[in-house]
């Protein structure tokens, strides 16, 4: 038998000896050319490894300083914001612990536009909405002031979703580098890009253990499958890979190998973004920086080199805990790590985030404002993953409160909420750094976004402005001085009468230029609007810079002229900073992929050259919250805020509006439909509630305006002339200073009173 089979192979070589013979003497003239273009392929790609790095945009970092005003609730909303994770310890970086309204921070290390911010231990004492106590954990010593890393809030990616954050092997745990070469591949430093005993080594212990336990592809093997090739497992596959992984040995030195390694390894997926290289999976797993990893940590990112997928532990902690525990194991077996090392990582539990790490676009509407702020210097393809730090003004907790403020507020209109669409804008003041911007209920939907685009009649948010033109003439106008609420009958362009009514359908006749603001009253208005001349009521608007067309009619002093809520906080930045136009801006700088400063955005107030009308006017607003149409405010305890503000109304209650601000805070609200029907809401009874809501939320300040050149004087609000104190219904009004009344009304007839009075009691 068994010579008939030599038999058989003899006659079998006879046949295919001269075709063998024939391809192996040919295949020296296939494969070197063969070689020779993939070398030149593989030089072309790692001669310039690059990469399509995202660029990250961060919200402001968070100011603590004592006295600040601050709720442990915000305080918290800002913590959860930048994925900080209460562990009831607060000792690692991006960790916390609380104890009622004492914080334990872990701050994480952060480069800031103003330089780098090492890692350091907080201690926080929250009271009475303020920081109370501020101090260094490790040391106890008081600290006056210090800041958190800011939150990430997005991620602007280019035609490849990938997320990645480029790292040198020396700013990587050493850990990290050497397990991964003692699970991956223990000979890395010896071989030349393939391994053959490690390929047979591997085949054995999948066949005794009946499963794939172990791979046999070097470090070198594995990056040629990421950066040169697809996944299929075709023997052509497989010589194409051992190929380019002994060229790239051939061609490169170990250390540019595993760096290229440690950044391009695929190591998860969120949606349609992939994370690649340790550096981002260690912030997609945990939310901190990868050089503050500890060995259960590191386990775990090492172990997700053999399936992402697999041993994904938001999706499959039990597995990935194993997983993770088999590594660890060989880090012990392989002498990186000691036996009380390995039992105290094996006894950790998998402290991964509760959500992903890759915000792409969290606040759609917020970064819409931040792209159009960047177009100035930047063009998109210059933006989007380029690797860019961008830096801006966003407070996560304001823009939380601001989303949930209008949420529960338009709820509670009853069925008055069908249909009905709001949009929130706050700034700081008086910086003029948009801290929130909403542009719809569903804040996290992109699309319309009302707070920018939306433009609709603002009403009598106008009304403070015509006021500031009459006021910035000192010699003719006064908080003090009467004017006519009478009634307005006057010809339009195409023919009809513009007869313009006040809310409460009555004529008030000589009242005090405050009172008429105060309570809003049309007629008043109109009267002083066509004293000082709509031109130049427009002009006042138009030197905002607001680039749209203002309405050269009279109906512009009572609003007829089409804003978007962004446009009025423009506005109304000018009396919360102090009778100074303030550009808003979103962003405060940009930083490139190697840590330098590109662009910084400063703030460069106006001159100022209505300041002490523009403090009359804000005094005036703080009547119409104290006492006039925004009285609500009061009456919701907000009364300490001392805030000021106005309503606004567009004709057949289609537009509600408010526009108020405290001493740190400025909030514009606007709340109607999108097809412009009628919602029956004034801005009291809609956008007043929902700024309400918000500042019930908002940590803030009293408003206390200055008074420089100014000066209080008792006038009788008979005739506004000056008074005393001690006469009955005269009341305290400031004036620009040099410019009170002069002349004196005696009330002796209001002493005799009082005088028999008293002797009567």
């Amino acid at each position: 038998m068994l010579q008939r089979l030599l038999t058989f192979i003899a006659l079998l070589w006879r046949v295919l000896r001269a075709p063998t013979l024939l391809a192996i003497g040919a295949l020296p003239g296939f494969l070197v050319p063969y070689a020779i273009v993939l070398d030149h392929q593989v030089r072309e790609r790692f001669d310039d490894l690059s990469w399509q790095i995202p660029s990250r945009v961060f919200a402001r970092p968070l100011d603590l300083s004592t006295g600040r005003p601050m709720t442990a609730e915000t305080l918290l909303l800002e913590l959860d914001a930048a994925r900080y994770r209460n562990d009831g310890a607060g000792r690692t970086a991006g960790t916390y612990a609380r104890n009622g309204e004492r914080f334990l921070i872990a701050r994480r290390a952060y480069n800031g536009l103003d330089g780098k911010h090492p890692a350091q231990r907080l201690s926080v004492d929250v009271a009475n909405g303020r920081v109370a106590a501020l101090s260094d954990a490790a040391t106890g010593a008081a600290l006056r002031a210090t800041e958190l890393d800011p939150a990430r809030i997005a991620t602007l990616y280019g035609l490849q979703q990938e997320e990645r954050r480029i790292v040198q092997l020396e700013h990587l745990p050493p850990l990290l580098v050497a397990g991964l070469q003692a699970v991956e591949d223990r000979e890395f430093k010896h071989h030349h890009g393939v391994n053959v005993l490690a390929l047979v080594r591997a085949t054995w212990a999948n066949l005794r253990a009946g499963h794939i336990v172990q791979g046999g592809s070097t470090l070198t093997q594995q990056l040629v499958k990421n950066l040169f090739l697809d996944r299929s497992q075709s023997l052509l596959r497989k010589g194409n890979e051992a190929l380019i992984a002994l060229l790239i040995e051939y061609r490169y030195d170990k250390r540019r190998i595993l760096e290229a390694y440690v950044n391009e390894i695929f190591l998860g997926q969120q949606g349609g973004q992939a994370v690649h290289g340790f550096a981002a999976a260690a912030e997609f797993y945990f939310g901190r920086d990868v050089a503050s990893l500890d060995p259960a940590d590191i386990a775990l990112l090492v172990g997700l080199v053999q399936g992402p997928s697999l041993y994904d532990p938001r999706r499959a902690p039990q597995l990935a805990n194993e997983r993770r525990n088999r590594v660890l194991q060989q880090f012990f077996d392989t002498g990186l790590i000691d036996a009380k090392v390995l039992s105290r990582a094996r006894a950790e539990p998998l402290r991964i985030s509760s959500k992903g790490a890759l915000p792409r676009n969290r606040f759609p509407a917020f970064l819409e404002l931040v792209r159009q702020q960047l177009r100035r210097d930047f063009a998109d393809h210059e933006v989007d993953a380029a690797g860019l730090a961008i830096h801006t003004t966003l407070a996560p907790s304001a823009q939380l409160q601001a989303e949930a403020a209008l949420e529960s507020a338009l709820k509670a209109l009853g069925k008055r909420d069908a249909g009905v669409e709001s949009a929130v804008v706050v700034t700081a003041v008086p910086s003029g750094e948009v801290q929130a911007l909403v542009g719809s209920r569903n804040a996290d939907a992109p699309g319309f976004n009302r707070a920018l685009d939306a433009r609709r009649p603002i009403g009598s948010l106008v009304k403070p402005f015509v006021y500031l033109t009459a006021l910035a003439q000192p010699q003719r106008y006064s908080l003090a001085s009467l004017i006519d609420d009478a009634p307005v009958d006057m010809p339009q362009r195409d023919g009809t009468r513009w007869i313009p009514k006040n809310d409460d359908g009555e004529v008030h006749g000589r009242v005090l230029l405050i009172d008429a603001l105060k309570n809003s009253w049309n007629l008043a208005t109109v009267h002083l609007g066509l004293s000082v001349g709509v031109d130049r009521v427009r002009g006042l608007l138009q030197s905002f810079g607001l680039d749209r067309d203002i309405n050269p009619n009279p109906s512009l002093l009572l609003g007829a002229v089409e804003l978007s809520p962004f446009d009025v906080a423009q506005l109304y930045q000018y009396f919360a900073a102090d009778g100074h136009a303030v550009p808003l801006r979103a962003v405060r700088g940009v930083v490139d992929a190697d840590g330098r400063t590109l662009s910084r955005y400063a703030v460069k107030p106006g001159t100022g050259d209505y300041v002490a009308a523009s403090r009359l006017v804000t005094w005036a607003l703080q009547q119409v919250v104290e006492s006039g149409t925004a009285s609500s405010i009061g009456a919701a305890g907000l009364g300490g805020l001392r805030a000021a503000g106005k309503t606004g109304t567009s004709d057949t209650q289609r537009d509600s509006w408010f526009a108020g601000f405290s001493g740190s805070q400025l909030g514009v609200v606007w709340v109607g439909r999108d097809d412009n029907r009628p919602t029956g809401l004034y801005g009291s009874t809609g956008a007043l509630k929902v700024w309400i809501d918000l500042f019930r939320q908002l940590p803030a300040q009293s408003l206390a305006p200055a008074v420089d050149g100014l000066e209080h004087v008792w006038i009788d609000p008979e005739n506004g002339r000056r008074s005393d104190s001690a006469c009955s219904g005269v009341r305290e009004i400031p004036f620009i200073q040099g410019y009170a009344p002069v002349d004196r009304e005696g009330c002796a007839l209001d002493r005799i009173r009082q005088w028999f009075g008293r002797d009567g009691d």
